[in-house]
């Protein structure tokens, strides 16, 4: 994976990240925001993945994330009560 790559990775994890937190309610920092929306562009390809669902453009790589942070951010407030 080459520097580019990282960049525009690190770049729809912040904005996945960031748009999953104004959906689901919650504040947190820069760095969380971009932990959760590389967690959940894997965790949405899984899932969506499973029913065919997915993209290869820019837009579909966000949404994918941003539905996968969101998966996680209800999963860790069911867990973190």
């Amino acid at each position: 994976m080459n520097v580019m790559a990282i960049i525009i990775a690190l770049a729809i994890g912040a904005v996945a990240g960031w748009l999953a937190g104004l959906i689901m309610g919650g504040k947190s920092g820069l760095i969380r925001n971009i932990i959760f929306g590389i967690l959940g562009s894997v965790v949405g390809s899984f899932l969506l993945g499973m029913i065919g669902v997915g993209g290869d453009s820019l837009i579909a790589q966000i949404l994918v994330a941003v539905f996968g942070a969101c998966v996680l951010i209800a999963v860790g407030r069911l867990l973190f009560k």
